[in-house]
């Protein structure tokens, strides 16, 4: 159950809100779940949603190696809205199914592309730093852009995780 009244239809806000929802519904083709949230502090939401153009449609980062970030990033920080609502996605961006599977706890083989940003991400997740080993792999695969970019895209979906998770509205347990 959610501890905020989630919003989901322009009836009703103020006009910031307002403006703001029909730019995120534009932008992304409905208001999704973190922004139900997030419209409650309009302000802080029209940044963090300008950021998310950014990393989502905006980035030099491949389709494929953004929603595997993307995937892993939801699944380690126990968000299964994230896993839900991008998987789909992943897999029309051409990430495999031996790396969901992987992800998914079924082992597979991975490229070691997919190898680096995933240790990237778990990295990142699981301590808020890089090795030096890890960035230099990342670096090496993908470039030194491409580490700036992933790094701000864990953020901003860890972010999006932990608004979502406050007004428990992520589960945060991973269950099917």
């Amino acid at each position: 159950m959610a501890r905020i009244e989630l919003i989901d239809r322009k009836e009703g806000l103020a006009p910031e809100q307002a403006r703001l929802f029909d730019w995120i519904t534009e932008s992304r083709g409905e208001l999704v779940r973190p922004f139900q949230v997030l419209l409650h502090a309009p302000a802080q939401a029209e940044h963090i949603a300008r950021l998310g153009h950014v990393v989502r449609f905006e980035s030099g980062l491949d389709g494929a190696d953004r929603e595997l970030a993307i995937l892993a990033t939801g699944q380690s920080h126990g968000c299964r809205y994230v896993w839900d609502t991008h998987l789909d996605l992943a897999r029309r961006e051409g990430v495999g199914p031996e790396a969901i599977a992987y992800l998914d706890g079924d082992g597979g083989d991975l490229a070691a592309r997919e190898a680096a940003i995933l240790d990237m991400v778990a990295e990142l997740c699981g301590s808020s730093s890089l090795s030096a080993s890890t960035f230099a792999r990342v670096e090496s695969e993908l470039g030194a852009e491409a580490v700036v970019e992933l790094s701000v895209l864990v953020g901003y979906y860890t972010l999006l995780g932990y608004a979502m998770a406050a007004f428990d509205v992520c589960s945060l347990a991973w269950e099917d």
